[in-house]
């Protein structure tokens, strides 16, 4: 990646399935086919991603997800398989279970949760070699989230066979919830209250399904759309979407199918391409302008480009 005028920064990427980004403090890792490669973030200099020092293999087909857990990098496939990679010590195991691709994977202390096309959620630690408990949902399962509680989880299915596509089990302890999807509408439900009924809901301005959603833990999140490559930041405490950027740059329209941010930079994964936002460079806000300091950061970021 080089520096240059324009709106954000982007690297070309060939992949099968669809890309997927984690991060981990100064270290970007990206799905890339079946590796998943690590690349430092700069802070200073002209290049923002380093060539990668850490590839991680183990499936004989692409990688469909990924997350990062304490020392570990555990991913699944379209074989069907979960691998657990140590990072430390490089040494991997795989976990076989299900019959066809693994879209969607969680996983919180030694706790992990896989869903799949073959319709089945398992239950797996990370010291098993099998998985203690499955779960049919009667539908395509795409996503799963587990509650910082590890006592409870949530399931996100296609909804072609069931009358809803969510699901939470254990839900005594489970207190929010942040949904977005194909109704346009980025939904926070408190689970305590109602699970019928969320508390609140803020509208995608241009009517697009909502591909991915990103939360800072507090105020901020940040979604990716089905066309062009539009990535919308908003604030909660706000009805409106902040800022919005279109990362596409060519005349074919991706979703952006996965997107990470931090305080310096924000990444996004389109079909084709990496893209990323530099914050760096944002004047600081006045201290007393308390009320707009997040709108006035985004909306103030110089623009730049970036080519591998």
């Amino acid at each position: 990646f080089t520096k240059g005028p324009g709106v954000c920064v982007y690297n070309n990427i060939m992949l099968v399935l669809l890309p997927w980004l984690q991060m981990d403090g100064n270290i970007l890792f990206l799905s890339h086919a079946a590796e998943i490669r690590a690349h430092s973030v700069n802070q200073n200099g002209k290049k923002i991603l380093s060539q990668p020092f850490k590839i991680y293999s183990g499936h004989s087909g692409d990688v469909c997800r990924f997350v990062l857990n304490d020392s570990y990098l555990i991913s699944s496939g379209s074989d069907g398989t979960i691998v657990v990679h140590c990072r430390r010590s490089g040494a991997q195991t795989k976990l076989p279970g299900h019959s066809q691709e693994i879209n969607c994977l969680d996983s919180r202390g030694e706790l992990i949760i896989s869903g799949s096309r073959d319709t089945t959620v398992k239950v797996w630690t990370l010291t098993s070699s099998s998985s203690r408990a499955t779960i049919s949902t009667f539908d395509r399962v795409w996503s799963v989230a587990i509650d910082p509680s590890l006592s409870s989880f949530a399931v996100g299915t296609a909804c072609c066979r069931t009358l809803s596509p969510l699901h939470i089990w254990n839900t005594e302890r489970m207190e929010c919830l942040l949904t977005c999807g194909y109704d346009t509408f980025i939904r926070l439900w408190d689970v305590r209250l109602n699970t019928r009924k969320c508390v609140m809901e803020w509208e995608e301005p241009h009517d697009c399904a909502l591909y991915c959603l990103q939360t800072d833990g507090n105020h901020m999140m940040a979604t990716g759309s089905s066309y062009y490559g539009v990535v919308r930041l908003w604030d909660k405490r706000q009805s409106q979407c902040l800022q919005m950027y279109e990362l596409s740059t060519q005349r074919a329209s991706s979703p952006v199918y996965c997107l990470r941010f931090n305080s310096s930079h924000l990444f996004a994964a389109l079909a084709s391409s990496l893209h990323a936002l530099d914050f760096r460079h944002c004047p600081t806000p006045a201290a007393d302008d308390t009320d707009s300091n997040t709108q006035t950061l985004f909306r103030e970021t110089k623009k730049h480009k970036i080519h591998l």
